[in-house]
């Protein structure tokens, strides 16, 4: 019984220690990489407009340019792989 409480003391103390700082870190470096990216396309007179989704495996993107707007579709799977790529070598990075 000792040793589960103690086990959980440690894992608690770990999770504040290492990994909360590490999402802290995490989450405020994407953040201000989607402010610069955000800016980076309303200089060029990009925007998205909408986000829909098709289905459970396709969403639909409304982009709208200086001379008009698009319609990008895009599979849902391929976004998450995307994004836990980016978050993979986001957290590499930051264990370096």
């Amino acid at each position: 019984m000792f040793d589960v409480i103690r086990y959980l003391f440690i894992c608690s103390k770990i999770m504040k220690t290492v990994f909360l700082p590490m999402m802290d870190s995490l989450l405020k470096d994407l953040r201000q990489e989607y402010f610069n990216l955000k800016r980076e396309l309303a200089q060029k007179r990009i925007r998205v407009v909408g986000w829909q989704p098709v289905d459970e495996y396709f969403s639909d993107v409304q982009v709208a340019t200086a001379g008009n707007d698009v319609v990008l579709r895009y599979a849902n799977q391929a976004l998450k792989s995307q994004v836990e790529k980016l978050l993979a070598n986001h957290i590499r990075v930051a264990l370096e």
